[in-house]
């Protein structure tokens, strides 16, 4: 794909992917509700000051994509990639510096966004994609998905009900091509993870992957070290158990990095898992507008699931004055829809996450989960009891 054009095509094309918005005089006169087209082909809704600042944000994607052009040109195509150091002693002090400019370089790239053209390249190989599709024969994927035509499971069932519902109205995704190729990345997984299936949620997250990624077998490689390198274990498995261990981990990080916003919360008796379970499911594909949630995955693919804690807390902090004057359940959902729906920066969103909240390492989140783990396994435990001893009581009401 990238090997037949010149860097000056590619740049070209580019340019004419980064259209400036031009809303009409009438809106621009008026503070009228206007409606476009994203990068993605989403239909998003705003304002005119909407539009002005993703006028802004797609100026500084065209800044940001000439710094990675002229980093090709001076360090080579791939030069991401030397940013890590053997363990073996031979290297020079020379390369090992250089391996070490390229990581410091390439985290502070990676955070103020991949250009479009190259995200795909970038995330299949920094993500460790590329490596996981080596290990396997070269037309495994698609072996796997002529093995598992016109078979039938409860996942593939499940996944039938929901293509209508991924994204309903996008151009491509919401037509018979678009559904067939999601079904076909999601069936294949779920027969390559059966612990994992198929779990709602995943049909966002693929269908966004298929949008970025171009093709079927790149968005499924995506797909595959997202969830078995990327994400916690158990996710996305029938009881969601660990889905359940970011929940709480989540509710103990907001307590101690935005206490002022957990304690009225608490008061409220909102439980936040009640927004932020679909953002941790979804990876914020279904709340904020794609172009700002692809950099946030551009950041989750080369740092791991930690970013997802990070973005998280900046979206409870960017609102904590608004939320703090909330009176009930309603207004804090309401606060928080407005803000994700409407976060076209995703600068600021990013500043916010990384500068303001404080470091939190992968380490830090690992040692959260394991304290939290015994308690979750416990509650599903007796909730399963509890259903177990439900059904058994029904059965003796049908022999009465």
């Amino acid at each position: 794909m990238y090997g037949t054009k010149s860097k000056i095509d590619l740049a070209y094309e580019y340019q004419s992917q980064v259209a400036i918005l031009r809303p009409s005089i009438h809106s621009r006169r008026a503070n009228l509700t206007v409606k476009f087209q994203d990068l993605y082909g989403f239909t998003v809704e705003g304002n005119v000051d909407d539009v002005n600042v993703l006028n802004e944000v797609r100026e500084k994607v065209r800044q940001q994509g000439r710094v990675w052009w002229a980093l090709e040109a001076s360090k080579g195509a791939n030069w991401y990639l030397h940013t890590t150091i053997g363990q073996g002693s031979a290297l020079t002090s020379s390369l090992k510096f250089s391996a070490l400019a390229n990581a410091i370089t390439l985290k502070k790239l990676i955070r103020k966004g991949i250009p479009p053209v190259l995200r795909p390249k970038v995330w299949f190989s920094l993500s460790g994609a590329a490596k996981k599709k080596s290990t396997v024969p070269e037309s495994y994927y698609d072996d796997l998905t002529k093995a598992v035509e016109g078979k039938v499971t409860p996942a593939t069932r499940q996944i039938d009900h929901d293509l209508p519902r991924t994204f309903p109205g996008h151009p491509w995704l919401d037509t018979p091509e678009g559904h067939a190729s999601l079904r076909r990345v999601l069936v294949a997984y779920s027969f390559r993870d059966s612990d994992v299936g198929y779990c709602q949620g995943l049909n966002y997250v693929a269908a966004l992957l298929l949008l970025v990624m171009k093709t079927e077998e790149d968005a499924f490689w995506m797909l595959a070290v997202l969830l078995e390198n990327v994400l916690v274990n158990d996710c996305y498995t029938n009881n969601l158990s660990g889905c359940h261990v970011e929940q709480r981990v989540f509710k103990d990080l907001l307590a101690k990095k935005c206490p002022r916003i957990a304690s009225h919360l608490e008061a409220l008796e909102f439980d936040v898992s009640l927004v932020t379970t679909e953002w941790f499911l979804c990876l914020f594909s279904k709340s904020l507008p794609s172009e700002t949630t692809l950099r946030v995955w551009d950041v989750i693919f080369y740092e791991g699931a930690k970013v997802i804690f990070n973005v998280a807390l900046a979206i409870f902090k960017m609102k904590e004055d608004e939320l703090i004057l909330t009176h009930h359940v309603g207004e804090v959902i309401n606060v928080l829809h407005m803000t994700t729906h409407h976060l076209f920066d995703p600068d600021d969103l990013l500043t916010v996450a990384f500068d303001k909240i404080g470091s939190m390492t992968t380490n830090t989140i690992s040692k959260q989960r394991k304290k939290q783990e015994p308690e979750v396994m416990k509650e599903l435990d007796q909730r399963i009891r509890r259903l177990n001893s439900l059904k058994v009581d029904d059965n003796s009401i049908g022999f009465v």
